[in-house]
């Protein structure tokens, strides 16, 4: 008899920790197949290319869904400091990363400047004023000019450099209208809601419904450089970095020359 009851617990004990090991083995595929979510706020200017980016990403990665928030860099940066979920963040200027870092927001290591761009001045493709250089926006003939907002939009930011150093500067702000990002001044300049604008060579390249009439001197305004960074404090710090260094492959250059971006 006490041999029946040492053999059947015996058993018990064997199904048990076979149980056991199926909830490990059920809980460790369950994992493996957990969905991460990957936070990243990028300038409007980078609404088109970076949407692309994520999507390749994604099907290399199935666990990993890209979730973007596009923004002037001004108010993304904000965003971040008033404890934003976010795990990247790519800018379009250095003033916002710089204020980032001053403040111990970004994961150490991980800054690098990935773009440049350059400053345009737009017209509607059809019917637009004939403009052949900013310095010909104080004409009588054009009564709106949009820019980005000078606070918080980089775009804005270089448009205001350009502009002074040309020494027009306070003839322009008595016909500005200012938009949240860029994205919003080239929907000003496609609908002829205003004559003219200031965007990137980047954002005029994907719309065909506006012309670049001149190109800012590059003695007349910073360097526009593009940097990005992953966060101190994001919850998918791994995800970050591989997703950075996915974007910044060679093999992804291409890509962003495609969209006319000068790759550092």
């Amino acid at each position: 008899m006490k041999k029946i009851l040492v053999m059947v617990m015996a058993m018990m004990t064997a199904v048990m920790m076979g149980c056991g090991s199926q909830q490990v083995a059920s809980t460790s595929s369950s994992a493996e197949k957990e969905t991460v979510e990957l936070h990243v706020a990028a300038a409007a200017s980078l609404t088109d290319v970076m949407k692309e980016l994520a999507a390749s990403y994604e099907k290399e990665h199935p666990n990993v869904k890209v979730v973007f928030n596009f923004g002037s860099s001004g108010a993304l940066q904000q965003a971040i400091q008033n404890g934003g979920e976010t795990d990247l963040f790519f800018s379009a200027a250095q003033k916002q990363m710089n204020a980032l870092e001053n403040d111990g927001l970004l994961a150490e290591g991980t800054r690098c400047d990935l773009l440049q761009n350059e400053v345009v001045l737009i017209v509607p493709k059809d019917g637009g004023k004939d403009l052949a250089d900013f310095r010909q926006v104080t004409d009588s003939s054009i009564k709106h000019i949009a820019l980005g907002e000078p606070k918080g939009v980089p775009v804005g930011q270089y448009s205001e450099e350009v502009f002074t150093k040309l020494g027009i500067l306070d003839a322009v702000k008595a016909k500005a209208v200012y938009g949240s990002d860029v994205r919003q001044v080239l929907s000003w300049v496609e609908s002829g809601e205003t004559e003219c604008g200031v965007v990137y060579a980047t954002d005029a390249a994907v719309s065909d419904k506006v012309k670049v009439v001149a190109k800012a001197p590059a003695d007349t305004h910073k360097p526009i450089v593009y940097p990005a960074a992953a966060l101190k404090d994001s919850k998918q710090l791994t995800a970050a970095k591989d997703f950075l260094a996915f974007v910044a492959s060679d093999a992804n250059k291409r890509l962003f020359e495609r969209y006319g971006f000068e790759v550092k």
